[in-house]
């Protein structure tokens, strides 16, 4: 067996899981890029994985593997990147091992992410959601159960793996109602409910299960309901409220986009970027950086705040009807 073996064992055991406490959507998203790169050794140079050398693994390799990606696989470059990432990890953490192979690993360490277009976030307005909470049937319980789902998610900005781990005991309905979870890097936070959300989930709690370790929101067996399932539900109720409010048809309604609207909602609060990063668990406070770029309300006062002198202020309106035909004669 290589050298390669037992520091990429290492790489899992101690650093992801012991060190860091990485969750399991971390390690999973680790574990497939290594596989992948490991595969795509194997057929370039001929050599089993197991025998594979910190040496094969080289800049022109990783380069290689990376240009796999985007051609054979068809993967966006935010994808390309998140593989580098995870592969940079890997060799920060060789480096300290494998010291004779000191150079190769600071050119695969200096391999740098490709530049990509940063899409402006979607969003639902107000009137959307309404629209979106209207469409769950709520004279049957799965009816029931989605309006309460889809109501948390748009007020609350918790993230899909968020609202599946969430159980009835994370849920205080009494005075400073909030709801607890455990989120992205093993950080636990509260977050307040408003008495809309509060009334929902009374009414849901009444039939979801009997002891505070049952899911919130479960299947038809009792089980927490995945990602996947959430997403279908989402999209489903979308499609409906589409009917009745057609602008949502125009947006891919995800349950991140339920995130991204309970941010937005709060910065056209007048709520400070740092408490909405607070809000949605970011552990850098940059990243709600997005939903200023995506708000044009904020622009538009900027706009009206650099205004020529000589101009008058707003934005241009049409004059009355009446007037107008009058002026046209």
């Amino acid at each position: 067996m290589s050298a390669l073996a037992p520091i990429l064992q290492g790489f899992f055991t101690e650093k992801l899981i012991r060190q860091r406490q990485a969750g399991p959507n971390t390690i999973g998203a680790y574990r497939d890029t290594c596989r992948l790169l490991l595969e795509f050794a194997t057929r370039a140079t001929g050599v089993t994985p197991s025998e594979l050398d910190i040496g094969d693994l080289n800049a022109a390799l990783i380069t290689a593997f990376l240009t796999h990606l985007e051609t054979d696989r068809a993967n966006a470059i935010t994808t390309r990147n998140a593989r580098l990432a995870a592969i940079r990890s890997l060799f920060r953490y060789a480096a300290l091992r494998a010291p004779e192979d000191a150079d190769q690993i600071s050119q695969v360490l200096a391999i740098p992410p490709k530049r990509c277009d940063r899409a402006v976030v979607s969003f639902l307005t107000t009137a959307e959601i309404d629209a979106l909470l209207a469409a769950p049937d709520r004279s049957t319980q799965l009816g029931r159960r989605d309006h309460a789902l889809l109501l948390l998610a748009c007020q609350t900005g918790l993230r899909v793996s968020e609202l599946t781990g969430l159980t009835r005991g994370d849920v205080h309905l009494g005075a400073g109602a909030h709801v607890r979870c455990h989120g992205k890097g093993r950080k636990d936070r509260a977050t307040p409910l408003i008495k809309q959300t509060v009334a929902a989930l009374r009414v849901w709690l009444a039939e979801c299960g009997e002891r505070d370790q049952d899911p919130l929101f479960a299947t038809g067996q009792g089980r927490p309901l995945s990602r996947d399932a959430v997403a279908k539900l989402v999209a489903k109720h979308a499609a409906h409220a589409a009917s009745r409010y057609p602008s949502i048809a125009a947006k891919n309604v995800t349950p991140h986009t339920l995130r991204h609207s309970a941010a937005m909602a709060l910065l056209h609060a007048g709520v400070d970027t740092t408490v909405i990063a607070l809000w949605l668990g970011h552990e850098d406070p940059g990243s709600t950086q997005a939903y200023l770029h995506a708000d044009m309300t904020i622009k538009e006062k900027a706009l009206a705040r650099v205004r020529p002198p000589t101009t008058s202020p707003g934005r241009y309106r049409p004059p009355d009807t009446l007037l107008a035909f009058l002026d046209n004669l």
